[in-house]
């Protein structure tokens, strides 16, 4: 079957878009296509400009006989900040405050316009990056994980309080939660993940990071390595940090219960994305 141009761009597209940081031959889309490898050529050089024009993200190619084209994730800062903004917006609203000053969140992990947004930003931050899979522990950083994890295309990790008999036998270690102090138990299926594993650890709140240092200190078990720590909120007003690199979208500096405000502002994405690239 022989594609009209415009439907090879249709359909190229959405290939790449689905296939996020995959090598994908130009052989591959030429007999897709029955083209010439120089018309492809021609329409991934289309494709990679308005990608990056459209902030969408980019296609770096790889040459060589075994060499091909990937596409890579990347947002603008123009795209970055309103949407910053917005998420402030929503989480200054008063109707989120929770008895003990707790923030209610769920809505807002749960919206997938949001957490699709948030996943294409933090897979654009660490696009440059090596990363073999992404690990949440099992609360509502789950969604966020698995929206990073579709834009960088790596498995998901799945840290648990405690062991399930389905997921075989486990490691198993104890941390000190940051906040509380107390002695909390993380357990991970050795079936999980491999050996020398790079690994993006993603988290919907850090306080003091107590919880994303216990994931840290359960890497060492598996000889796994952090390739970078990704929040959606951090706390500002902490006296002890245990995690000095990270990045977030949104900063809680105060929560006033009896005035009923709550203090957010930009996290330190576009500083830690700097560094990142």
């Amino acid at each position: 079957m022989k594609f009209r141009r415009s439907e090879r761009l249709i359909d190229m597209t959405n290939y790449l878009l689905e296939h996020p940081r995959r090598l994908v031959p130009l052989t591959f889309f030429a007999e897709r296509y029955s083209s010439a490898k120089s018309s492809i050529s021609e329409d991934l050089a289309i494709i990679k400009e308005t990608f990056e024009q459209r902030g969408i993200g980019t296609l770096k190619t790889v040459p060589g006989a075994a060499g091909g084209v990937k596409f890579f994730v990347k947002v603008k800062e123009e795209e970055v900040r309103p949407f910053i903004a917005h998420l402030c917006d929503l989480f200054r609203s008063p109707e989120r405050l929770l008895p003990g000053g707790y923030l209610y969140m769920t809505d807002i992990i749960s919206d997938p316009s949001i957490v699709n947004k948030v996943g294409r930003m933090f897979a654009s931050a660490f696009s440059d990056i090596e990363i073999d899979v992404v690990m949440t522990v099992a609360t509502k950083g789950i969604p966020l994980a698995y929206a990073v994890a579709s834009q960088l295309n790596v498995p998901v990790v799945i840290v648990r309080r405690d062991s399930k008999v389905t997921e075989g036998s486990t490691v198993s270690i104890n941390y000190v939660s940051g906040s509380t102090k107390r002695i909390q138990t993380m357990v991970l299926s050795k079936r999980s993940l491999a050996e020398g594993s790079k690994v993006l650890i993603v988290d919907d709140f850090m306080k003091a990071g107590g919880t994303v240092n216990g994931m840290i200190s359960l890497l060492d078990e598996f000889n796994a390595h952090v390739a970078g720590i990704a929040v959606l909120v951090e706390s500002e007003n902490i006296e002890e940090r245990l995690v000095d690199e990270y990045l977030s979208l949104i900063r809680l500096s105060d929560v006033d219960v009896k005035e009923k405000k709550i203090k957010v502002s930009e996290g330190n994405f576009f500083s830690m994305n700097v560094k990142n690239r």
